[in-house]
């Protein structure tokens, strides 16, 4: 495995908890974040806890102000809003990852041993893309080049 690591900087991480556990109430979300020409990248939807769930995905700290404006209007509606500015994406990307078992084992032990504090994981067949905090973007980065790289 030879997999390409690539960064992105200056994100942000939005978590929406509480919310209704419906596909419609998700997409209303998305709709009016697109609404608004805000670019989301990573999503990861939690499983039901009976009527409610919980939603994390990621923008740009550029539209933080807008994505504030937004939310604020959920928290009316007993959603708890949780955003946290000035994190890092590191995604893994390989071709050779898919039907490979042991690639995300490999990756979770390297920010593990580098004492990762990672907010968000996303995956796909031949990617997996951590967030994780500015403080721990250059350890990490490091430890994931040097051993994978």
């Amino acid at each position: 495995m030879k997999p390409t690591i690539n960064v992105s900087e200056d994100i942000t991480l939005v978590i929406l908890q509480n919310i209704p556990s419906d596909i419609s109430f998700v997409t209303d979300v998305f709709n009016n974040i697109a609404a608004m020409d805000v670019d989301v990248d990573m999503i990861s939807l939690s499983p039901a806890q009976s009527s409610q769930t919980s939603l994390s995905f990621t923008i740009s700290d550029e539209d933080l102000v807008k994505i504030l404006g937004y939310t604020r209007k959920l928290n009316d509606n007993s959603i708890k809003v949780i955003v946290s500015s000035g994190n890092c994406k590191i995604s893994i990307d390989d071709d050779g990852m898919e039907n490979c078992p042991g690639v995300a084992a490999r990756v979770f032990s390297v920010a593990a041993k580098a004492n990762t504090d990672i907010r968000l994981i996303t995956t796909s067949e031949d990617q997996i893309s951590l967030l994780v905090t500015k403080s721990d973007f250059d350890t990490t980065y490091a430890a994931l080049t040097s051993e994978l790289g």
